[in-house]
């Protein structure tokens, strides 16, 4: 008897992680291909899983500061919401110099990449794999990186979901460059407080206590040191939102904006759409969700990936997701500041997509399903922006 009782506690907090367990020890293993690729600025760790799909995209992903791509995708990745789309989909897995398990200390003297740099090896990996474009969906320092990357090269990139994007060259660690001394200890705290906001540091302790476990115990130290100063050193993205007869650098591809409305990084997000083209734009803020939306609320994250890469004419044919169904049976929705936007994008350019043979979606059954409605109280600036808040 007290067998079950311990096991039906255990599937009551999935996807937490108990408190003395490794974050890695616990996620599922895809059967994978990982090699460290050679580019211009030094080795970098990749794992591929799945095989690309003719002249489909992959999804490539780019983690956080004091993460790798298991801590911070494997349960978005092995969830059961995101198996359908990683049936259509290769998945390629980016690991920032150093960051991966088990990963060597550099030698002294090494010069860790910019972030400028770290982007300018994307395309090698591409080239490696045979790869013509991507998808790309990154956290954090990840988001930043791959925002670099499709303003240099958008022609290899389609879309783009990014979690917690900072476009500002102001790092969160400006302030510790003078006061801190000691590093090595200040370091697990610092990057904690970047990945988690107050509220969930005091409601959510194990979580957080396990990604300090992982940071202390898993990453190297000196490594992960020269990452986050790679990170805090970053230059401004310098993009601005088009206005008619004006050259402005933005992103040409559609892009997803996730925040958890609990995050540290929702100002930053918030400014980032506002330096966006709002009719390729959308900005998802996920209430009752902190730093790390992909750990939290992985089926929810799956979700509007989906509808997103649906928006851009992929998976017409996908399933409704018992998310999904949950939602509309309870009635809750989705709000739009906007209503139905504008989906010209998606046909832009003289790129091929063969992929528009498998159907044409129906948008509007779509938009009824995602249960978008305008807000007529929206006026000024706001009024061209796109967000949605979903409840958690």
């Amino acid at each position: 008897m007290s067998r079950d009782l311990q096991d039906v506690d255990l599937a009551e907090v999935k996807p937490l992680v108990e408190r003395e367990e490794t974050i890695s020890g616990l996620l599922q293993e895809f059967d994978v291909q990982e090699q460290d690729i050679e580019t211009l600025h030094g080795s970098v760790h990749v794992t591929v899983c799945g095989t690309p799909k003719g002249n489909r995209p992959v999804i490539l992903t780019y983690h956080d500061i004091g993460m790798n791509h298991k801590t911070c995708y494997n349960p978005l990745f092995n969830s059961e919401d995101m198996q359908e789309i990683t049936q259509h989909f290769a998945v390629c897995h980016v690991d920032a110099p150093g960051q991966q398990d088990g990963a060597a200390s550099f030698p002294v003297g090494y010069m860790y990449p910019s972030m400028d740099q770290l982007a300018e090896m994307i395309p090698g990996i591409l080239q490696q794999f045979g790869l013509k474009s991507v998808i790309g969906m990154g956290t954090g320092a990840g988001a930043y990186i791959l925002t670099r990357f499709a303003l240099n090269h958008p022609e290899m990139v389609e879309g783009l979901v990014l979690i917690n994007v900072n476009p500002c060259a102001e790092g969160w660690m400006d302030w510790a460059a003078t006061k801190i001394s000691g590093w090595t200890q200040a370091l697990p705290d610092m990057v904690v407080s970047h990945l988690f906001g107050k509220e969930e540091m005091q409601n959510n302790i194990e979580v957080v206590h396990t990604y300090r476990h992982h940071i202390i115990n898993d990453m190297n130290p000196s490594n992960l040191h020269l990452f986050i100063n790679s990170y805090n050193s970053r230059r401004d993205l310098e993009i601005e939102r088009p206005l008619p007869g004006t050259n402005a650098v933005t992103l040409q591809c559609p892009a997803l904006l996730v925040v958890g409305d609990n995050s540290p990084a929702v100002d930053a997000v918030v400014e980032c759409n506002s330096k966006l083209d709002p009719t390729k734009t959308t900005l998802l803020k996920m209430a009752d969700c902190g730093g790390l939306p992909q750990i939290s609320q992985p089926a929810k994250l799956a979700e509007a990936f989906k509808y997103f890469v649906q928006g851009m004419g992929y998976m017409p044919s996908a399933s409704m997701t018992r998310l999904m169904r949950s939602r509309t049976a309870s009635g809750s929705s989705v709000t739009s500041l906007e209503g139905n936007r504008s989906r010209s994008h998606t046909s832009e350019g003289t790129r091929s997509r063969s992929h528009t043979s498998e159907g044409t979606r129906s948008r509007s059954h779509t938009d009824t399903r995602l249960e978008i409605t305008p807000n007529s109280g929206s006026s000024g600036d706001n009024s061209g922006l796109k967000s949605m808040e979903v409840s958690c």
